[in-house]
């Protein structure tokens, strides 16, 4: 009968006479280990970040953009041409019954000055309804009014960025800023949003078009459905509606796209997921590399104490313990690589994650995946230097030297 414990200590006993060689056979393992974690956690953090800064738009959020240009044959991209105006986004919020707000757009960049303090932002011409679309609140003083909006008033909402920025020491809430040397009252702050989208200023859609574009369009229309689930319905609902509008026969295209953001988010997870399997595939491959690395030390190993397993032989002990004893040898030295390797890889990932600011969240799923794959790579390629010396001559063995 096997003495599985004794077994089991003459393989300690054996990895411990060689730290150094017994470590660096660890290390292919360590590392493929660590980089199937690192990557499956960074790419997990990757998603989380890309779908955040998605909902971050607003709940349930549909966003209608300009058509084309088609001259000569030469094609625009979409928006190189003015095709949605105030009156579309009035129909969309009155005649489409999924639809919760809208916020027609109209943005540029502009140099904004305070004093001594100037800053290079984005304006944003919109209406009311935009922190509903949003699903963004005001930190401080309130949001400009429909009557200022239709009367193109020169008030502004400021983001947190440019807060910090014109404002360092005071509050802004009454003070006049110059927007592209035009004077603009600040009636309120925004809450912060994060990451950059406090670098923004709110102002009259109207008053946008006649300072800052001196055109009736607009850029886009934010529309925010009353669901996530009639988000679909809406879109229909809208895409109808601007083709009439628009005079569009049934069999040309529309002269405007709608998109809905939940769709795109959607579509990015899912492309998050191909993309971290890819990179955890990759990772594993140098699980493989360390897997033939054991198998080959423990050739090596093999040959190295012929006369030792000889010995045992001769005394009494079977050819199957000599295999568990250098299986166990194998196993052990990559379930040890697979724990360091484990660590290795939670260490990479929040070191990344602080570099690149986001959070890297740790997947039990291939945390398991990973440690359960290094036994597997133990067997698998401590197996074959295990039957060899197994299944050694004892007579040819005592002699070797």
């Amino acid at each position: 009968m096997i003495d599985f414990g004794m077994t089991v200590k003459i393989a300690l006993r054996a990895l411990r006479v060689h730290k150094l060689r017994s470590l660096l056979t660890m290390l292919g393992i360590i590392i493929g280990v660590g980089a199937v974690v690192a990557m499956v956690s960074v790419g997990q953090g990757a998603s989380m970040q890309i779908t955040q800064r998605i909902a971050a738009l607003g709940s349930n959020v549909l966003q209608v953009f300009p058509g084309s240009s088609s001259s000569g044959g030469v094609r625009g991209g979409s928006g190189s041409v003015s095709t949605l105006t105030l009156e579309d986004a009035k129909a969309i919020a009155s005649a489409c019954p999924d639809v919760a707000a809208v916020a027609p757009i109209v943005s540029r960049n502009a140099q904004v000055v305070y004093g001594n303090q100037n800053w290079f932002t984005s304006v944003t011409g919109t209406s009311t309804e935009y922190l509903q679309v949003r699903s963004w609140d005001i930190a401080d003083g309130n949001m400009f009014t429909d009557d200022d909006v239709n009367a193109g008033t020169k008030v502004c909402v400021l983001g947190q960025t440019i807060v910090d920025n014109l404002f360092p020491d005071e509050d802004p809430v009454g003070a006049i800023i110059r927007i592209s040397n035009a004077p603009f009252t600040v009636v309120g702050v925004l809450t912060v949003k994060g990451s950059d989208q406090d670098d923004i200023i709110l102002i009259p859609v109207v008053t946008a078009q006649r300072r800052l574009t001196g055109r009736t369009g607009v850029n886009r229309i934010m529309v925010s459905a009353i669901s996530q689930k009639r988000g679909d319905a809406a879109q229909e609902q809208i895409t109808e509606l601007l083709r009439r509008r628009h005079n569009i026969r049934s069999s040309a295209d529309d002269d405007f796209s709608v998109r809905n953001m939940a769709d795109i988010a959607s579509a990015v997870a899912s492309s998050s997921r191909v993309l971290t399997l890819l990179l955890a595939s990759i990772a594993s491959v140098s699980l493989l590399v360390g897997g033939i690395g054991i198998m080959n030390i423990m050739l090596v190993s093999v040959t190295e104490r012929t006369r030792e397993i000889g010995i045992r032989m001769a005394v009494g002990a079977k050819g199957r313990d000599v295999l568990l004893q250098f299986l166990v040898e194998a196993v052990v030295t990559s379930l040890l690589g697979g724990v360091l390797g484990i660590l290795f890889g939670i260490g990479a990932s929040q070191l990344i994650g602080l570099l690149a600011k986001w959070s890297t969240p740790m997947v039990p799923g291939a945390i398991l995946l990973a440690f359960g794959f290094s036994a597997v790579v133990g067997v698998f390629f401590g197996y074959y230097p295990a039957r060899r010396a197994a299944n050694l001559d004892p007579i040819e063995a005592l002699r070797y030297e």
